[in-house]
């Protein structure tokens, strides 16, 4: 394959985010969630588990949890039963209460919203905090989650690299920053409905003639 200029690459990734924001109108995070503290629950427990599952776990808990102060304060077993079918409940539980526990003590409960703050955060990796500074702030975020990961690859605006974070710095210069939080949801969205890991549906892509993995002759 010619190897791409960055503008490109630019070019190419302008014109694939508008054929995505075409094929997914809706785009947005699915998590459920109405605070940004639930937000914040909601994507720690997403962690090595689908949104579709912990979409059937938090409302009852959300119902229960209404502060950081509740969730600091529930003992560790108890979470540990109440998100055991996410997977990693131990992990998460002590993710969770540590979080909530800091927000209670430094912020008021509430969630900051400087990505720098956040990260600094227990259970907040770089995913989670550009999901919440886009989601519940507003502000650019580069989600980069297994989805992204792939078709970044497939793509080829990466080469056989899974570091989320080498990624995440890859495409902040191909992607403009006010269009970081479009393009990760489209991500999503394209990875989980035709761009699957085992079995991409690369006859129907919308993409196709602009991704190197679909075999696009121009790209060769």
């Amino acid at each position: 394959m010619v190897r791409e200029t960055l503008q490109h690459r630019q070019a190419r990734a302008a014109a694939i985010l508008r054929r995505l924001k075409k094929e997914y109108p809706d785009a947005k995070c699915e998590l459920d969630w109405s605070t940004p503290l639930e937000l914040a629950v909601a994507t720690i427990l997403s962690a090595q588990c689908t949104d579709k599952r912990v979409n059937l776990v938090t409302p009852a808990l959300f119902k229960k949890y209404r502060s950081a102060q509740d969730w600091a304060a529930t003992p560790p077993a108890t979470l540990e039963k109440e998100f055991h079918s996410t997977g990693f409940f131990r992990n998460k539980a002590k993710n969770v209460r540590a979080l909530m526990a800091r927000l209670d003590a430094e912020f008021g409960g509430d969630l900051p919203g400087d990505f720098d703050v956040l990260v600094s955060l227990p259970g907040i990796g770089r995913k989670t905090a550009n999901l919440l500074v886009a989601t519940v702030f507003g502000k650019p975020g580069l989600v980069v989650d297994t989805h992204f990961i792939r078709l970044s690859n497939r793509l080829g605006f990466v080469k056989n690299e899974t570091d989320a974070t080498k990624i995440e710095r890859e495409l902040a210069k191909i992607v403009p920053p006010k269009d970081w939080t479009a393009w990760s949801h489209a991500m999503v969205w394209h990875g989980r409905r035709r761009c699957m890991a085992r079995k991409p549906d690369c006859a129907n892509c919308p993409l196709a003639d602009l991704c190197p993995a679909a075999g696009n002759a121009a790209a060769k």
